[in-house]
């Protein structure tokens, strides 16, 4: 489904930016009915990164948060949906407070963050949403105070590099303009390699949707396709130009392995030791083989590939 496609994507990009920051859990299952918050966020004292790297996303990961990113336009019930979750979660804020003898303050109540493209002035007159515009920048309106909830208006957010991350959550021009920024990026970004992973994995995941695509859907795997055929050339050229200060052969090899380790990591969440016993294998492949592997990780499964080089190494 090209909605799944879209969603996932949002979870696995929101996770990835956020995890240096804090603790990421992408879906967070609640009590009560079952469902599940799309992205959970808890900061930590000491994150990996600065987070106003991150921009206006670093701002809105100050304190534990409910991500929920939505490719179309939220609709009135949706964004109820989202307060349910919250309030839920805040019950079991209050209960683990009584269980443990705290007493939580308003503060440390989590906050909801509502991912929007757009929204109309009936759906934010509707929620009582307002700019605030002396803390804020354009394009995130708040709820009243006690809700602790905010709508993130992609296509109201001002175009810089504070709102990059957010915008490539976006549709059409807003979002194309947003992949363009990223690719224009030094390939040196910490960011950069691991974004252009996650769009390399939405053009795979929309490509085999069994849902007819619509003329956006089209542009955008038209606007993707070269992203990791150029993320792939780019590593192979920063291992040569390490090269010629390290050692070309060591070099190429430093790049090809943070690369298969990165891609590991989007697909499966992390490079466990089963994982580890096959990336010797890989970095022996020739620069076409590795490339063709690479773009077919997103079909392929933890088994399937484990077995694939479990047989070529037996």
């Amino acid at each position: 489904m090209t909605r799944f496609a879209y969603d996932q994507f949002a979870k696995d990009f929101l996770e990835e930016l956020l995890s240096p920051l804090g603790s990421v859990k992408a879906p967070l299952e609640i009590r009560g009915e079952t469902r599940q918050v799309d992205v959970w966020f808890a900061p930590t004292q000491e994150g990996e990164i600065n987070r106003e790297e991150l921009g206006l996303l670093g701002k809105l990961a100050t304190t534990p948060s409910l991500f929920e990113p939505f490719r179309n336009a939220a609709t009135p019930n949706e964004i109820c949906t989202c307060v349910l979750k919250l309030l839920e979660l805040r019950t079991d804020f209050q209960r683990r407070g009584h269980r443990e003898g705290e007493r939580i303050k308003e503060e440390d109540y989590p906050r909801l963050w509502i991912i929007t493209p757009t929204a109309s002035k009936t759906v934010l007159d509707g929620f009582g949403a307002k700019l605030d515009l002396k803390n804020w920048l354009p394009g995130i309106y708040f709820c009243p105070q006690f809700f602790r909830t905010a709508l993130v208006v992609i296509h109201k957010l001002p175009k810089n590099q504070q709102t990059l991350w957010l915008r490539l959550l976006g549709k059409g021009r807003v979002q194309q303009q947003a992949i363009d920024e990223i690719e224009a990026l030094p390939k040196t970004d910490k960011f950069r390699s691991n974004a252009m992973l996650l769009l390399s994995n939405l053009r795979t995941n929309l490509t085999q949707s069994q849902e007819q695509l619509q003329e956006e859907d089209r542009e955008l795997i038209m606007r993707l396709s070269p992203l990791l055929t150029k993320q792939l050339q780019d590593a192979e050229e920063l291992g040569i130009q390490q090269g010629i200060e390290q050692g070309v052969q060591q070099g190429q090899r430093m790049e090809r392995l943070t690369m298969i380790e990165n891609f590991f990591r989007a697909r499966f969440g992390s490079v466990d030791e089963e994982l580890s016993t096959i990336v010797e294998p890989m970095l022996l492949l020739s620069y076409e083989e590795l490339t063709q592997i690479l773009m077919q990780l997103s079909s392929l499964s933890r088994e399937e590939l484990l077995s694939r080089f479990g047989e070529d190494n037996s």
